[in-house]
């Protein structure tokens, strides 16, 4: 298992290299550096000067006769260099590195493939994350995502993928037996990924999460927000997936996303591991030799010209209990001159509890602090120079002042002695111990290669970072740092300052408002109400039959709405309810809760609703959610194609939209395997006006008369979990009375 663990473990470095910064970090900035990766983390416990417990003071000397860690002895430390390997263009056009490596009986490898979020269209952000995601979970033409799963556990072997800003990194690890089997899967993954529809779906879910969770951190929104207002919203790299981008996207994008960006010119594939670089070479060769694909070249990626964005900004939050901050303005790219000096000018700055800022803020001001300052350094795009932390609000104003302060004096003066010579050491040691092994050696070359990085880069940067003076960090604080320039978030209660923000300058306030998702009106070409048409005479098939389904004339059914807790004032209760309706549009909900019976009455025209307290007409966001339950029947829907005034329009093969010249609007996915109901999302009108979005999936149809229904239904609002119904009877065809359904409780 430890072999096994030391491979997994290289691809993880490797992708942290390759793809975006940690939620921790701002999103979408360019990918880190690895010099640069937890800076303020744990040191490298043999270096004489480095502490082990991160970058501090030089100890007190010890007292006479004893030892002190000064004392020790350690050799230099090696220089970086990447090993040599065998590298080939196979004849479809994948670029192939291979490093035969004997030491441990295993075998791994990564794909980077020329894509990235920073090609995503301003409509479908979020599709390159999405298709990253979806195309190791949904499966292949082969194999389902859980097939693979199960063949990766009992191998003890990975295969993963992910897309980041500039770079789609695919890895594998495996067991020396088993690399054949894997690699076959690898490939697979590679050329025919299926995006099987509910792993997309479960894909999908979780990005809406994320942007429904994304104001939930201070931290996070003062880094978010302060790379935004450099990147510039608009832009590429500082555009925010949202609801909307997200939903537009279908699996034909996905297809079409894999189409373009997935062929052999445009893959680099690495395999390092125990075997004979001849016999690997003719493999991988033969297993890729049928993957003949031809693309246009990918378009480069933006080198980014965001100019500053200085001022102070507020992102307010009412329940903060301290204050999240960050601070600075555009960095720069990892092949400048003084990218050396410059990360080590940061980690004088800030190292967490260590550095010039937190010696300030805790000796003059007597505020604990952690605070980390880096100059982020991308290999497309610049980098960030960024100082986080966070602060008691009662003391925010002047902890940022302090850091200001320290800004301006590392621009006038050469630092002192020891924090110069601890930053320096701290960052040779990152670098080096970032690159520990031959594999992690083989996987960055490749990556600084894929970036255009000369051979040699590693081992420079490494003699740079040695070489860095104090005279050094004087001259790029100077040159680089830019007070004038600085953009400060802060992330707060306002209402706990005791110094008001305007003290340091005209404060901003930030929109963190998440814009609603809402339903958009697909294609409607001769050809989408084709497909579509065709799609609903799957899904009636599957449910019994067109003409069974027609014959419906009534229903009831009785449920129990299992409230998730998360929901307010009824969390976790469980509410009773019965539903029936009547061909003719009649269409009555009745439901017990805590305080009393609801009713609710629709015909497509008019309504009632009543209550212990009364009764009244069915107005506003009622109306609007009963009118909507009536267009969304489970027969009316799959019936649309009968009913005049509806549309129904293809998505992609499994799903279509359904709407009516009422304004009603459904998107309805069906289970492409059985072709029956599986999801139904919609926009769900408020009390305030706004609108939700919601969604129901569909699951455990029985048969009831010869058509088969659902007898369990989830409901999601807003990306989160509202209730699990689950239906306790039902019956259809039993002579309702449409006169009944409409008459009023006494």
């Amino acid at each position: 298992m430890k072999t096994f663990l030391s491979i997994l473990l290289v691809a993880a470095t490797a992708r942290a290299q390759v793809q975006e910064a940690p939620a921790s970090r701002a999103p979408r900035m360019e990918e880190p550096a690895p010099s640069t990766a937890g800076r303020g983390g744990t040191q490298a416990a043999g270096n004489p000067s480095t502490p082990a417990a991160g970058r501090g003071r030089v100890p007190a000397p010890a007292p006479a006769g004893t030892l002190s860690p000064k004392d020790l002895k350690y050799p230099p430390l090696h220089t970086l260099q990447a090993p040599a390997c065998a590298t080939f263009t196979l004849p479809n056009g994948i670029k192939l590195y291979l490093l035969e490596d004997h030491d441990l009986p295993a075998v791994g490898g990564i794909a980077l493939v020329r894509t990235g979020s920073l090609l995503d269209s301003a409509q479908q952000t979020g599709l390159a994350q999405l298709a990253g995601t979806a195309m190791r979970t949904g499966g292949t033409a082969a194999k389902t995502g859980d097939q693979i799963d199960n063949l990766l556990e009992n191998a003890a072997a990975a295969v993963e993928s992910s897309i980041g800003e500039s770079a789609g990194i695919f890895s594998f690890a495996a067991p020396k037996a088993d690399a054949s089997a894997i690699l076959q899967v690898f490939q697979e993954m590679l050329t025919q990924p299926g995006f099987r529809r509910e792993k997309v779906d479960a894909a999908k879910t979780g990005l809406r999460l994320a942007v429904s969770h994304r104001n939930d951190n201070g931290a996070s929104i003062a880094r978010r927000e302060f790379a935004n207002l450099i990147r510039g919203k608009d832009s590429p790299a500082g555009r925010q997936q949202e609801y909307a981008t997200i939903d537009r996207i279908s699996r034909n994008d996905l297809r079409a996303f894999h189409n373009r960006y997935f062929f052999p010119a445009n893959v680099t594939l690495g395999v390092w591991g125990d075997f004979v670089t001849a016999e690997m070479k003719a493999s991988i060769e033969k297993l890729f030799a049928d993957w003949t694909v031809q693309q246009l070249p990918v378009p480069e990626f933006g080198k980014g010209t965001n100019g500053p964005s200085p001022g102070v900004f507020l992102a307010e939050q009412k329940d903060a209990v301290q204050t999240f901050f960050t601070i600075g303005h555009l960095g720069g790219r990892r092949d400048d001159k003084d990218y050396a000096a410059l990360e080590i000018m940061a980690g004088i700055l800030g190292s967490g509890s260590q550095g010039l800022i937190a010696d300030h803020l805790r000796t003059k001001l007597g505020l604990p602090s952690d605070v980390v300052a880096t100059w982020n350094g991308g290999y497309v795009q610049p980098g960030l120079f960024e100082i986080s932390g966070s602060t008691r609000t009662t003391s925010a104003v002047a902890a940022i002042k302090a850091i200001e302060e320290e800004i301006d004096r590392i621009r006038t003066a050469e630092v002192p002695e020891d924090e110069w010579r601890n930053a320096r050491d701290a960052a040779v040691n990152r670098l080096v111990f970032a690159y520990d092994s031959r594999a992690k050696l083989f996987a960055g070359q490749m990556i600084l290669e894929y970036y255009g990085y000369p051979k040699d880069y590693l081992p420079l940067y490494q003699k740079a970072l040695e070489s860095v003076t104090r005279a050094d960090v004087l001259r790029v604080a100077r040159q680089y740092l830019n007070p004038a320039n600085l953009t400060v978030v802060v992330a707060a209660n306002p209402s706990a300052f005791v110094e008001p923000l305007e003290k340091l300058g005209p404060v901003t306030r930030l929109n963190l408002a998440i814009p609603e998702a809402r339903h958009e009106a697909v294609e409607s070409s001769d050809a989408a109400i084709a497909e579509g048409k065709q799609i609903l005479l799957q899904a009636q098939a599957a449910a019994g039959g067109a003409e069974k389904l027609a014959a419906v004339k009534d229903y009831t059914m009785i449920s129990d709405y299992l409230l998730d807790s998360t929901v307010q004032n009824l969390g976790g209760a469980k509410i009773a309810q019965t539903e029936k309706w009547v061909a003719s549009g009649a269409f009555r909900q009745e439901a017990t809760f805590p305080a009393g019976r609801l009713y609710e009455y629709a015909d497509g025209k008019l309504g009632w609703t009543a209550t212990p307290l009364g009764w009244g007409a069915l107005a506003g966001a009622e109306r609007s959610r009963m009118f909507g339950d009536l267009f969304r029947v489970y027969y009316r829907l799959l019936l649309s194609d009968r009913i005049e005034g509806r549309m129904v329009s293809g998505i992609d093969e499994s799903s279509v939209q359904i709407t009516d010249t009422t304004g009603q609007a459904a998107n309805v996915a069906f289970d492409p395997r059985t072709h029956l109901l599986k999801r139904v999302s919609y926009d769900t009108q408020q009390a305030g006006g706004a609108t939700l979005y919601s969604e129901e999936v569909y699951d455990d149809f029985r048969d009831v008369g010869g058509i088969k229904v659902p007898f369990k239904i989830t409901l999601n609002q807003g990306g989160h979990r509202f209730s699990d119904v689950v239906v306790r009877d039902y019956k259809i065809n039993t002579g309702l009375n449409p006169l009944e359904l409409a008459r009023r409780p006494q």
